[in-house]
């Protein structure tokens, strides 16, 4: 089968971008042959591929490109053409290539499938949020996202907001797409929500590539006395909010990633010697870290989708505190007392409530209390997420 994936950026940048490139890898391993589509980036990894990349948005395409111009057009032409996709795998399109690309996808003949990465089919900021709370208000009225100044560069930024999901609406996006494809129930009912038709839809949870984990025995899952941050280091996450309950603990917090909090974060608690900052690091880095962490806090304060830092703890027999928002807690078979247990289910971490210093503060503290079972963690995850499941699923959708 010949596939067309797509996707903005083409480099580990963020979970959109480490699916894509994951399940290039994943299919090209069954056979197919896979080509790629994103827009040209200093950082792009090399790829036979990238003649047909649109140019990097300048400031100017930013009131152009969302709408479909006319580079993305004939490049992304020229590859149907050329590569002749029985299948088109959009991920990551919205501004900076369009849901033009879907458009003519579907007119080429291919079968379009969407895995969303984001909320941006229902709401035009991407996130749902509105002076950090959940705000639902363009599910009905798109206009509302001028009337708050939404996205980025107030008022010009959410004219454009507003026209791009005016021009690409859910009629139009159903038209053209055969599947969507959320890793989460949660993003699945948000669309509903937002007007989308259920039909269009099928749940796929993210998968994790086995092959690049170690092995999983009572002797490699020996924890450590410390617990892990691993993403982002961005208000959205929680950050600021887990260094504020982790300060008062007397408990190891290693923080693992980049973002533009990182230096105010590092100088606010330069002080602190129990919170780490270990800043940008890569799989083979991390990983062994993330393993012997006794478990890893995921303080998210936006509806994180179906986020890959924790399929990849749980992999690594490391359990989750996650705060209970967005596709979070449909990941955790969690402790609550409040929560009877399933027979059969492995805990596999808590839950605390989004935001909150003191719940948070009291569930680290329980979560270093708690005797895990690291290895039926480890075990049950690769079992739930492995690739070789998530194909099969896949092949049902594209064919």
């Amino acid at each position: 089968m010949k596939i067309l994936l797509a996707n903005k950026f083409y480099y580990r940048r963020g979970g959109d971008c480490i699916y894509m490139l994951n399940l290039e890898k994943l299919l090209k391993a069954h056979g197919h042959e896979v080509a790629v589509f994103a827009m040209d980036y200093p950082e792009n990894q090399d790829t036979p591929w990238k003649k047909y990349f649109p140019k990097n948005m300048s400031k100017l395409m930013a009131f152009t490109r969302p709408f479909g111009d006319g580079e993305v057009k004939s490049k992304f032409s020229q590859l149907l053409n050329d590569f002749k996709p029985d299948v088109v795998h959009l991920n990551n399109i919205h501004t900076q290539l369009s849901p033009l690309i879907a458009k003519l996808a579907h007119e080429y003949g291919s079968k379009v499938v969407w895995t969303l990465h984001d909320t941006k089919l229902v709401c035009p900021c991407y996130t749902c949020m509105r002076d950090g709370k959940w705000c639902e208000e363009c599910f009905t009225d798109k206009m509302a996202v001028v009337k708050h100044r939404c996205m980025p560069g107030s008022i010009p930024g959410a004219i454009v907001g507003y026209l791009e999901a005016k021009k690409w609406n859910k009629e139009v996006l159903q038209e053209y797409v055969d599947w969507f494809l959320p890793p989460s129930k949660f993003m699945m009912d948000t669309c509903v929500k937002g007007g989308y038709s259920p039909e269009k839809f099928r749940v796929l949870c993210n998968f994790i590539d086995v092959t690049k984990l170690p092995e999983v025995s009572q002797k490699t899952l020996i924890k450590e006395d410390y617990y892990v941050y691993l993403g982002r280091v961005n208000e959205v996450k929680g950050v600021r909010t887990l260094c504020k309950a982790a300060a008062q603990l007397d408990k190891k917090l290693i923080v693992i990633g980049d973002g533009e909090l990182l230096p105010e974060l590092k100088e606010t608690y330069k002080n602190c010697s129990h919170i780490e900052f270990k800043g940008l690091m890569q799989w083979e880095e991390f990983m062994p870290i993330l393993q012997k962490a006794r478990f890893m806090v995921l303080p998210a304060e936006w509806s994180e989708n179906n986020p890959l830092t924790v399929i990849e703890s749980q992999s690594l027999g490391t359990p989750v505190l996650g705060a209970n928002i967005g596709g979070i807690p449909e990941l955790i078979e969690s402790l609550s007392p409040t929560l009877p247990q399933r027979e059969g289910v492995v805990p596999n971490g808590m839950t605390f409530t989004s935001g909150d210093v003191e719940d948070l503060k009291d569930k680290i503290l329980k979560m270093f209390e708690h005797d895990f079972d690291y290895q039926a963690i480890a075990k049950d995850a690769i079992e739930r997420y492995s690739s070789e499941a998530y194909y099969h699923k896949l092949m049902d959708f594209y064919k």
